[in-house]
């Protein structure tokens, strides 16, 4: 008889992110290849679980056509070579895509009906622009039920900057420049490298290639650098291309197992998911949705913001992470959040993002014993925000030595 039970996040891993575009390292490379790479890294790196153990596959993406369509889940779990036992599905909550194929396939964990599952996402905006081939209905216009900007992200990103006055430009500009150091500082500590699945690439003359690095980094970025950058969204805007999270090709994935599982197959699990939520705010500014969807997941958990020693945020715009870290009396600065750097250095592929947070989240709790809650939280196009909070199984209790 099934039985609740936690759910963990047993392991994680991605492929390097490219650059979208016929100049990315991915423009010959599919999309379902991109996530099927990634599955076949996870499951060698934990071959203590049997594949035939799988109970499903969720795969998101936001574009779902030609190469990311078909089921996802499924045809990339054959690909992968998973046994046709076991089944898959597709996801799509934008960018919050991989999050919600995690608080899926955990809450089908925590209510007992399965015992291992992956969840991830994949996100080939080089082949699947944002947006493109959609049909939004004509009556969210002419009945003004959502603002014609809601669809340009970046519209969105400056309609922040314009109801929040003292979020500057200089502060979102100063957020994106740390966000290129800090990641440049941590793949030169190896610290991205070991869950990152190499991939064979093309390029336009044939010569095949190894992606083995996120490939949008900007490590040499300055403050003077970001100032003169033009505003694309707006004449005269404060959103640039330096405080945006680039156009970027990617995919991930992740193991998430029960209590009898983890006990079953001797994994060691990375993570306990505590709580999770999506709220949904005026997607004129989407950017803010992180602040209420982390709210109701503080609650969920009877947890307060305080109680949160680490953060991964994703930088989908500069500006949507100091709206919320403003919200709760945060410092851009602080050192809790993205330690690693976050989207704007490293990219953003949409529906793939929300595991790349959850990798990092993981990568950092393994190193830092003393903190016992982390959180991850994005916004989400079209008006909606995604938080899930995480309990590290490395607390010791035990204050950081200075």
């Amino acid at each position: 008889m099934a039985e609740m039970s936690d759910v963990f996040f047993v392991d994680g891993m991605r492929t390097p992110f490219g650059r979208a575009g016929e100049k990315g390292m991915y423009w010959n490379t599919r999309a379902d290849d991109l996530v099927v790479k990634a599955i076949i890294g996870l499951m060698e790196r934990n071959g203590d679980v049997p594949k035939d153990r799988i109970d499903d596959v969720a795969i998101a993406a936001t574009s779902q056509t030609g190469d990311q369509g078909l089921t996802l889940g499924r045809t990339a779990a054959i690909l992968a070579g998973l046994p046709m036992t076991v089944p898959g599905l597709a996801i799509e909550r934008m960018c919050a895509g991989a999050m919600t194929s995690v608080t899926t396939m955990g809450a089908s964990i925590g209510v007992g009906m399965y015992d291992v599952a992956l969840a991830g996402g994949v996100e080939h905006m080089g082949r699947h622009p944002i947006g493109a081939n959609a049909d939004p209905n004509a009556r969210f216009v002419a009945e003004k039920l959502v603002d014609p900007g809601a669809l340009n992200m970046g519209v969105t990103a400056e309609r922040i900057h314009d109801r929040f006055p003292h979020l500057t430009k200089e502060r979102a500009d100063r957020f994106g420049m740390a966000s290129q150091h800090k990641a440049q500082a941590a793949y030169e500590t190896g610290k991205f490298q070991p869950d990152l699945v190499p991939v064979a690439v093309k390029d336009a003359e044939g010569a095949w290639g190894l992606a083995t690095e996120d490939e949008g980094r900007r490590p040499e970025t300055t403050l003077e650098g970001l100032a003169s950058l033009k505003t694309p969204f707006r004449p005269h805007g404060r959103v640039t291309a330096g405080t945006s999270s680039p156009l970027t090709d990617g995919a991930t994935i992740s193991l998430l197992a029960g209590s009898g599982a983890v006990k079953e197959f001797g994994l060691a699990p990375k993570m306990r998911m505590v709580s999770f939520a999506f709220a949904g705010v005026q997607p004129e500014i989407m950017g803010i949705g992180p602040i209420p969807s982390t709210e109701k997941a503080l609650k969920k958990a009877g947890l307060t913001i305080d109680d949160i020693g680490l953060f991964e945020l994703n930088e989908a715009f500069a500006i949507q992470v100091i709206s919320l870290l403003d919200h709760f009396g945060i410092a851009d600065d602080d050192p809790r959040v993205n330690p690693w750097g976050g989207a704007i250095a490293l990219g953003h592929p949409l529906a793939a993002s929300g595991v790349r947070l959850m990798i990092q989240l993981a990568a950092h709790f393994a190193e830092r014993p003393d903190v016992r809650y982390g959180l991850t939280a994005m916004c989400v196009g079209l008006g909606q925000g995604g938080s899930v909070i995480w309990e590290n199984p490395f607390f010791d209790g035990k204050k950081k030595r200075k």
